[in-house]
């Protein structure tokens, strides 16, 4: 980021860091948490608009597409917004921005059409993005230099908790009342009327995590002058799209876009999947309920591997997870009932180290560049807006099962670049400093 916070009325460190009120921590803790959780909730949102819509699981994709796609056009948006306004009223901003979204899933339910819901959840998207753009390098500034990296890893742990919980309950709230109608034995009008009785059940929810989302926004105003930023000068896009000439930084990129894609594309088929005759065959409340066994194992194996990568060189710990992935997906394709479908469940144990270790082995030894390549990492998570659509493709054309290679051959690829990236990166050229 252009911008450097230090505390306002606190006292410097003394080690390099700044003296900052515990209560702002906890307060961007919460932020991972809260856009880790609102996330996770398209994996339960997809079948609902599957079976309202009457939907191809390519067309259902579609929801994680216009979601993510807000991280490609709106990073470096945010973090001008972030040079001008600074971190905490841009927080606040972005707290309100996912408010409209949430809010907007009251039309799009009147409405009755599924594009409604896709512009609904792009707005979400973008005040997520905006936040995440803030909380990101805002937690490790705020205290000691030496100490950041265990508080990243508190932050995720609390990104994880709510993708584990928000499914669970999103499950019940949003899955448990489907109605057991097809919606193709309707009339317009009878479609039309359960379209909207069907939707109000996803209004709900949302509309309680808006009044959440103001409620919080509102703290974050309040606390608007907690932090004095020292403005910087920033590179802009020019230079970040310079950075790609870097083969490792290139690689990398690539693997965050694979990754993201590759993990929303997993977590978006658990429920159909665990419907399958083949596998558990629950019904679809039940099979949603089983989304957080997906997500909890990322936050399990993010604490074991922030243990694990100070024994092991983040190349090689990131080349072993992506080989477990390959050989459990492999597994989950050949075989039945709970193997198939645990082995599925269990990827997220082995996805936890995947986005902070390529995001730092790709963001190595960058020096000024750092913020103009974090940028350009973070619109590279537009992959979870391309590689679901695809998934959902060869879905529809060979079967769940046999989708599961396109995941499959995003993670044969993160697996190269861990073996590329296994050596300490070389210095920045000097034409790109």
């Amino acid at each position: 980021m252009a911008m450097a916070p230090t505390t306002a009325g606190r006292a410097d460190s003394g080690d390099g860091g700044t003296s900052a009120p515990a209560e702002l921590r906890w307060f961007v803790f919460a932020l991972f948490f809260i856009f880790g959780g609102i996330t996770s909730l398209n994996d339960v949102l997809i079948p609902k608009l599957k079976d309202l819509f009457d939907l191809s699981y390519a067309e259902a994709m579609l929801v994680q597409s216009a979601f993510f796609a807000a991280y490609f056009f709106i990073s470096f948006p945010a973090a001008a917004i972030v040079r001008r306004a600074g971190y905490m009223r841009t927080a606040a901003i972005g707290l309100l921005v996912m408010t409209a979204g949430c809010l907007l899933f009251v039309p799009a339910a009147k409405a009755g059409l599924f594009v409604t819901f896709l512009l609904a959840l792009f707005v979400l998207g973008a005040g997520i993005t905006i936040v995440q753009v803030v909380a990101n390098p805002l937690i490790s500034m705020l205290g000691a230099p030496q100490t950041a990296s265990s508080r990243l890893t508190f932050a995720q742990a609390f990104n994880s908790l709510g993708t584990t919980l928000f499914p669970h309950f999103g499950a019940i709230l949003i899955l448990g009342s489907l109605a057991t109608v097809d919606p193709k034995t309707l009339s317009d009008t009878a479609l039309a009327a359960y379209r909207a009785a069907e939707s109000s059940v996803i209004v709900n929810a949302y509309l309680g995590i808006a009044a959440a989302l103001v409620v919080i926004a509102l703290v974050v105003w309040l606390r608007r002058n907690a932090l004095v930023e020292q403005k910087a000068e920033g590179g802009g896009l020019r230079a970040a799209i310079g950075l790609l000439r870097r083969p490792r930084f290139a690689f990398g990129t690539l693997g965050i876009f694979l990754y993201v894609g590759a993990e929303v594309s997993v977590g978006s088929l658990i429920v159909n999947y665990l419907m399958r005759a083949d596998t558990l065959g629950l019904a679809q409340d039940a099979a949603g309920q089983h989304v957080p066994y997906y997500w909890g194992g990322a936050m399990i194996g993010r604490f074991v591997g922030a243990a694990l990568l100070r024994y092991v060189s983040p190349g090689k710990a990131l080349a072993g997870a992506a080989t477990c992935v390959l050989a459990l997906l492999a597994i989950s394709a050949t075989a039945t009932g709970l193997v198939s479908a645990w082995s599925l469940l269990a990827i997220g144990l082995f996805n936890s180290i995947m986005f902070p270790t390529i995001f730092s082995l790709a963001s190595e030894r960058l020096g000024v560049r750092t913020p103009e390549g974090s940028g350009l990492i973070c619109m590279a998570i537009v992959g979870g807006a391309i590689v679901p659509p695809l998934t959902g493709l060869a879905a529809d054309a060979i079967g769940l099962k046999g989708a599961l290679l396109v995941p499959a051959l995003c993670y044969a690829i993160i697996l190269g670049f861990g073996l590329y990236a296994r050596r300490p990166a070389p210095a920045l050229d000097a034409d790109m400093v």
